[in-house]
């Protein structure tokens, strides 16, 4: 039976990261997840705790939840990755330069048959590649939020990416449940290139004063069958996330993924979604 890598590394325990590592404690690895400080390093153990309880009581879990949990332990610099790390993903805010460098820091302090990914949504892999001395070893491996109950992660295959490796993602991929769907390196890979076009259309909509958000994101929901409307889901992602990410996309590919003045504003307000409690809706 496939699995995923015995040791697993996580750079970055915000909510992505600390679900990744969330995903790879479960499947059996033991995961070393990067966080500077004493308190952020906490604040992220309690994430994946919090999020493998929520998986217990929904019934989703194989384990105890601190059989689990035993399994995760924190580092405060990347200096500290195990060296024998099969993966070591990168999960640190979509900021190129700040991604580069941690990528070759990480590089620097694994052996040379680990397996580097970055969770960017958007960011050129093949860019992020030219930061490494073994661009061959290294893909993008885009998970979806919340990671737990995400059924998708989007590889993303750079010039250099060798095809052992893309095979070897592919079967971690199924070890943790999910569906892959493999994209060569272009702005927007295939899902952040078409939510977005969509989630920026939604907002010139509020914006022009056509519908509220609650009925753009019904007819969506129940006329198309999607999940969730255009705007809840830009709440849950965060209007600073899509507005950086539109900002990526406009300037690679042209005007038509230019950010509305409404989602600058918002992100200029403080109105980031969900995170902050407010965005398109209020969130309690």
């Amino acid at each position: 039976m496939t699995s995923t890598p015995a040791v697993v590394a996580v750079i970055g325990g915000g909510r992505m990261g600390a679900g990744i590592a969330q995903v790879f404690a479960a499947a059996g690895s033991r995961v070393t997840l990067v966080e500077s400080g004493e308190r952020a390093a906490a604040a992220a153990l309690d994430r994946v705790a919090t999020g493998l309880e929520r998986a217990a009581g929904r019934g989703r879990a194989d384990e105890p939840a601190d059989r689990v949990l035993a399994r995760v332990r924190t580092v405060h610099t990347v200096d500290d990755l195990p060296a024998d790390a099969g993966l070591v993903v990168e999960a640190v805010p979509e900021d190129a330069r700040l991604k580069a460098g941690v990528l070759a820091a990480a590089e620097r302090a694994v052996g040379a048959g680990t397996v580097l990914a970055t969770n960017t949504s958007s960011l050129s892999v093949t860019e992020l590649a030219a930061a490494l001395s073994r661009p061959d070893r290294f893909l993008g491996m885009h998970f979806f939020n919340p990671v737990p109950a995400s059924a998708l992660i989007e590889l993303v295959v750079a010039p250099d990416t060798r095809g052992d490796v893309v095979q070897a993602a592919l079967a971690w991929t199924r070890a943790l449940g999910k569906k892959d769907v493999v994209v060569k390196d272009s702005p927007g890979f295939a899902s952040s290139r078409l939510g977005l076009a969509l989630g920026l259309e939604a907002i010139r909509m509020v914006e022009e004063g056509v519908a509220l958000p609650e009925a753009i994101d019904d007819a969506m929901s129940l006329g198309y069958r999607h999940p969730m409307g255009p705007l809840r889901l830009t709440d849950l992602v965060g209007l600073d996330v899509r507005l950086a990410i539109a900002e990526h996309l406009h300037a690679t590919l042209g005007e038509r993924f230019a950010p509305p003045a409404l989602l600058r504003a918002k992100v200029a307000r403080g109105e980031l979604g969900r995170k902050t409690g407010q965005g398109f809706y209020a969130w309690p």
